[in-house]
């Protein structure tokens, strides 16, 4: 920086002060004018070039035309969203940020654009950037926590917390390390702590490579804090994008990594060590021996690859919880037949042939499943597999389908295929995701389908399937052999087929046979439509549909007696015949049949908001087979321009007589904005109507739980295997957990359940934000976290738990900054605030008890 405090040089003019340029001035003038009147005829477009031209030509309005500025700009981007033009959208927000980098408001709404349309690391930088800029400003730190569940999933905390893990990787790393495998790449880096596991055992040259941009610049920070930043090359980038010289001086000696998912191969590994054998890493030493040559080769000349090679493991597993979550197990929905609905899928099912439109797995942890599980078959060996042999590894998507025959040892549905494996990150060392291990990992959950209830028994055979077409590990049942007949499960048979030998001694009726299951299997192609998982579980909670329907049916009953007691030509909304008429708005997130059940009330016009194709479909056939005249089901966003638009009238002259709104996220968290939707519905609804639901009461209870701790932060004082990581990691903890099994979750209760906070759709006077109660502690322990669930309130006598047994909605936890320690009998003052339908909680002890609030 220049010395301030010099004198000027002699003989240096003053600079003159810029003349006024009139033109200029005008030009700004009539601009900033033709804003205000575009911003007031509501023509934001045009309102926003106004506004750039004139803060880019006199900064000078700035301060005084940023209100309005940001404005026109978010009204112009709710305008070319609506309309599709995204790139449009985050080109004006560019525009924008040039002219106010540090406006934390503009940068938050741009985060929540890039957030909805899937970019979650960019999302994630600019709400952090709004963070640093205004640390107490909620929308943004709310927006970081939901975008960081996204960007670092709770599994590095677990990985992390997993002591045993962490010290076998550094044992296997230094021991290749001090054999001579001195040139070292991480593939994957995450926090940095393999790398930096590399260098401390003595390797000479440790590169690193990741591809999210939120973990590269946190592994950046974790470098520098440790002295590592010079020592470590990293590099944000794919590996399969490297190359040798440009990215890296040579080949390395040795390539760690952990790119393995619950299934093994789903996070890229095979790819990645494939390329990496081919472009990153030194020969390895059989290719050497293979040649011909006899001389010793040191270690730093031959390249190997930690983990060294994996097995995989799987058994047939009977599962209530996954069965419900991936089969429709009712037979009606809300007293309404669902034989019409044709075949539902969920989006997990897998065959031996790849399939772009599945995923061929899911995860559970087993040990936590609500209702548990049931081992049908004893554990076997699904796949072998050498990371340091390059020929086996470009083999595998080649290899042949292997078929396995299971001996069934206990009788049960077979609902799945659970998988796991042992990691061989060398000769001594191994790590298993098994079911039964104390593990940070989740088991692949590969959902059967195609059995519709069948049950093994002891002594059946199951044939499954083994493959990796497309590098993704494919297990599928595909035939049970029982008392020497085989029974195709990949087709529908009805009972009389279920026992068919394996030869028909008749030809003519095997091939009559063959193709009336063809012509069937056609049909159900045709008919099948996908659901999410927690669309399927939310079609098999018969209770929640049963709710709905007898307070549907209460409603519809009191406002026909109403009518009836209207004078005529009051204005009463009729059908064609003069009969009274009532309109129901279901605006329920994704696939829902409570506008058919409102339907099936008679004298019923309901409008769904369900929007894809194949589920309007699905809803039209039901309609169909329930005798439910076509023109009282419509689907209410194919006449909507935007879907911000959803709640409108009916009609000029009409109102709802129901507003069905979606409150709760499968997640266990409430959804955005609901009280603001409810605040319009109410707007909406005739003399009488009613909001579903009407009320909804927040519960919760006080625990003790290590697993919510290690699911959440980095725990203790002591560095991670030396290195200084956990404040970094915990950047990204998050204060509200979600996707709880509470039922299952490790816990310690530690006082009853208690009602937090009630939010009240129909009466906004009976609102509020924030609430101190009063709890008192059952037990002596450490509060650690407040599970919470909800009841919903469809009317004053009938309500649904979130819960309950049968529920299709998870739980949250409120994970306490510090755990508390209480004695039994302290009394516990809980603070609860909901801001923007999101809930917070802060505890501590109170010394003196009182009312409760």
């Amino acid at each position: 920086m220049p010395n301030a405090s010099a004198r000027p040089k002699h003989g240096r003019r003053t600079r003159r002060r810029r003349r006024e340029d009139p033109a200029r001035n005008e030009l700004v003038s009539s601009s900033l004018e033709s804003a205000q009147q575009c911003l007031f005829n509501q023509d934001y477009g045009t309102a926003f070039v106004h506004y750039l031209l004139v803060l880019n030509l006199a900064p000078v309005f700035k301060e005084v035309a940023k209100e309005s500025f940001r404005f026109t700009l978010f009204k112009w981007a709710e305008e070319l969203d609506s309309v599709g033009r995204i790139q449009d959208l985050f080109d004006c927000y560019e525009q924008a940020l040039e002219l106010f980098p540090a406006d934390e408001v503009i940068l938050n709404s741009m985060g929540e654009h890039l957030f909805k349309m899937g970019f979650r690391d960019e999302a994630a930088g600019h709400f952090h950037k709004a963070l640093k800029l205004r640390p107490d400003y909620p929308e943004a730190r709310e927006n970081f926590y939901r975008v960081a569940n996204w960007l670092v999933e709770r599994w590095h905390f677990l990985m992390l917390n997993d002591h045993g893990r962490n010290r076998k990787y550094q044992q296997a790393i230094q021991k290749a390390v001090e054999s001579g495998c001195n040139t070292v790449l991480d593939i994957g880096t995450g926090t940095g702590i393999l790398g930096m596991c590399a260098k401390k055992a003595g390797a000479a040259e440790v590169y690193a490579c990741e591809l999210s941009k939120t973990m590269y610049e946190l592994a950046c920070e974790v470098l520098t804090a440790n002295g590592m930043d010079g020592r470590i090359k990293i590099l944000h980038m794919k590996s399969l994008d490297m190359e040798v010289p440009k990215d890296i001086p040579q080949r390395v000696s040795l390539v760690v990594t952990e790119t393995v998912d619950a299934g093994l191969f789903g996070e890229g590994i095979i790819e990645s060590l494939i390329h990496a054998w081919h472009h990153l890493l030194l020969p390895p030493q059989a290719t050497q021996a293979q040649s011909g040559e006899n001389e010793f080769r040191e270690p730093s000349a031959t390249g190997r690859v930690i983990p060294a090679g994996a097995t995989v493991f799987g058994m047939a597993v009977e599962c209530p919880e996954i069965r419900r979550n991936h089969r429709l197990r009712v037979s009606e929905v809300g007293g309404l037949s669902m034989a019409a609905a044709g075949e539902l899928r969920s989006p997990v099912s897998c065959t031996s042939l790849p399939d772009d439109s599945m995923e061929p797995y899911t995860t559970e942890r087993l040990s936590r499943v609500p209702g548990g599980y049931k081992p049908l078959t004893e554990p076997f060996t699904a796949l072998n597999i050498d990371f340091n042999n390059v020929q086996e590894l470009e083999g595998l998507t080649s290899r042949e389908v292997q078929q396995i025959r299971l001996l069934v040892t206990q009788e049960g549905q077979l609902d799945a295929l659970a998988v796991w494996f042992q990691l061989h990150l060398d000769e001594e060392s191994s790590l298993s995701t098994g079911p039964q291990e104390d593990t940070c990992w989740e088991q692949a959950i590969y959902p059967d389908h195609s059995t519709k209830g069948f049950v093994l028994k002891p002594g059946d055979e199951l044939i499954v399937e083994v493959s990796c077409r497309d590098a993704f590990l494919r297990l599928c049942s595909v035939a049970v052999v029982r008392d020497g007949h085989e029974i195709h499960l990949n087709k529908r048979l009805d009972s009389q087929h279920s026992g068919s030998p394996v030869s028909n001694p008749n030809p003519e009726a095997e091939l009559c046979s063959a193709l009336a299951c063809l012509q069937t299997d056609q049909n159900q192609t045709k008919d099948f439509c996908m659901l999410e998982c927690s669309e399927i579980a939310l079609l098999n909670n018969h209770d929640y549909h049963q709710s709905f329907r007898s307070a549907l049916a209460k409603l519809i009953s009191q406002l026909k007696v109403a009518c009836q007691n209207e004078e005529p030509g009051s204005g009463v909304q009729s059908d064609l015949a003069g009969r009274p008429l009532f309109y129901v708005l279901d605006v329920s997130e994704g696939f829902s049949m409570l506008s058919l059940i409102a339907a099936s009330q008679g004298h019923v016009k309901a409008y769904s908001s369900v929007e894809k194709k194949k589920q309007q479909e699905v809803l039209k056939r039901l309609a169909c087979s329930s005798n439910i005249p076509e023109e009282h089901l419509e689907f209410w966003l194919n006449h909507m321009e935007d879907e911000h638009g959803m709640l409108q009238r009916p009609s000029r002259e009409k109102l709802w007589s129901a507003i069905i709104l979606d409150c709760v996220e499968t997640c266990g968290l409430i959804r955005q904005k609901l009280m603001e939707k409810a605040s319009l519905a109410r707007c909406l609804l005739e003399e009488g109507g009613r909001v579903f639901p009407e009320k909804i009461v927040v519960y919760g209870m006080l625990v003790e739980s290590d697993t919510l701790l290690l699911e959440s932060a980095v725990q203790g004082q002591e560095p991670t295997l030396g290195f200084n990581i956990a404040p970094f990691i915990n950047q990204f903890t998050v204060p509200v957990h979600v996707f709880l099994d509470f039922s299952t979750l490790e816990c310690r209760h530690l006082s009853e359940s208690v009602e937090l906070f009630v939010l009240d759709l129909m009466n906004a006077n009976a609102n509020y934000t924030n609430r101190e109660i009063k709890v008192q502690a059952t037990s002596a322990g450490r509060i650690t976290a407040i599970p919470f669930w909800y009841q919903i309130h469809l009317d004053q006598d009938i309500s649904v738990s979130t819960l309950s047994q049968n529920s299709h909605w998870k739980q949250a936890a409120a994970v306490l900054q510090q755990p508390l320690e209480v004695r039994a009998r302290d009394w516990v003052r809980l603070a609860v605030k909901l801001h923007k339908s999101t809930i917070s909680i802060t505890a501590h002890i109170e010394d003196v008890p009182g009312q409760m609030e």
